[in-house]
């Protein structure tokens, strides 16, 4: 009886999408298993946070996605929430110069994981009852306020890595949205004129040292070229094969800075070489497909938005992550999805994936 009862689960939700999500996951936990052991803490608790995440996944995939969509209020208090707890992170401990966790004994929150899953959820039901009136500005303006209170509180913190993936999820859903070309022009506009304005007044010198490290990090090895040179190191040192699972003499050794976190990539490219990271990018790709596939053949408009939302969140994070690791973008403080360690992220993510389950099972 439990096993056709599960048998039937497995053919209504897209089961590609789920084996992705726990394959990655156990190449998340391998990863950490080789630097830091078996024994210790950051291992057993991100084992504890995975078999947590994907059990809201499965039981979010039962939820009638239909209630976020046709219930204001239910959406706007849990978006106002995650904005409070966006704001309570200045009055709690601040970690290398950012307040941008929540920090409760042993347990650290991340409440920017949460916004940007609130955005996605806030945008696709706006937009999925208003499609139609996308050419009229007003309706731009609405979404832009719902946008910058968070994104503001974010920046400030400052987290600019964040910040980015904010801009992200909210320009890709206007494009998705069916956004007018001129308007689009404008935002564009706009978002460069106080992209230069930030850079002149609001980063920090330390944000601004990140940003054009990356162009020449040599000229300040053991400075502000330091993470990126030893990121480079690491992952040339993996060659086809690896070194071998708890064999990284960049992470073991301390070297690379945040091998759990920060610089996961690197950090598993290392012990598992070009043909571990092969895999780990074609499992993102596969996972990224996926989504877009069940946004696709969905008939709901907040099916098809939120499939987009997610697919840019973890998108931009793969990307991103990707890119500073490899040396092509800055230094931004990202994590890679599923293989850095951290609850708050890989549980944002999994109420995600269980949501759009749920789209895929009620159509």
């Amino acid at each position: 009886m439990k096993f056709a009862y599960w048998h039937r689960y497995f053919r209504e939700i897209d089961f590609p999408l789920f084996a992705t999500v726990v394959a990655i996951s156990l190449l998340g936990v391998l990863n950490l298993w080789g630097i830091a052991g078996a024994d210790s803490l950051l291992f057993k608790k991100q084992v504890i946070f995975i078999m947590i995440g994907l059990s809201v996944m499965i039981v979010l995939s039962f939820f009638n996605y239909r209630y976020l969509k046709n219930y204001s209020l239910t959406v706007l208090g849990i978006y106002f929430i995650s904005v409070f707890l966006l704001l309570l992170t200045f009055y709690s401990q601040s970690v290398r110069g950012v307040n941008s966790w929540i920090i409760l004994g042993g347990l650290s929150i991340e409440p920017a994981e949460l916004a940007k899953l609130m955005l996605i959820v806030l945008m696709a039901k706006y937009f999925s009852q208003r499609h139609v009136h996308i050419n009229d500005f007003r309706h731009i303006v609405v979404v832009a306020i719902y946008f910058s209170l968070p994104f503001a509180i974010i920046f400030l913190q400052p987290d600019l890595g964040s910040s980015i993936i904010f801009l992200a999820i909210w320009l890709g859903m206007l494009i998705a949205a069916g956004i007018n070309k001129r308007h689009l022009f404008l935002i564009i506009s706009v978002g460069i004129i106080v992209g230069y304005s930030a850079w002149l007044f609001a980063l920090q010198p330390y944000q601004k040292t990140r940003i054009t490290a990356f162009l020449n990090p040599n000229s300040d090895p053991r400075g502000s070229g330091y993470n990126i040179i030893q990121s480079k190191i690491a992952i040339g040192s993996g060659y086809i094969f690896g070194n071998g699972l708890g064999q990284g003499s960049q992470s073991n050794l301390g070297f690379l800075p945040e091998p759990h976190n920060d610089f996961a990539f690197p950090a598993f490219t290392e012990q598992i070489g070009l043909v571990g990271i092969s895999v780990v990018m074609a499992i993102a790709v596969t996972m990224i497909s996926r989504i877009l596939y069940i946004g696709s053949r969905t008939v709901s408009n907040f099916g098809k938005l939120f499939a987009v939302g997610l697919a840019i969140f973890i998108g931009s994070h793969v990307f991103i992550s990707a890119g500073v690791n490899v040396g092509f973008l800055p230094v931004t403080g990202l994590s890679f999805p599923f293989l850095s360690y951290g609850g708050s992220h890989l549980i944002s993510l999994m109420i995600g994936l269980g949501i759009l389950q749920c789209i895929k099972r009620y159509g």
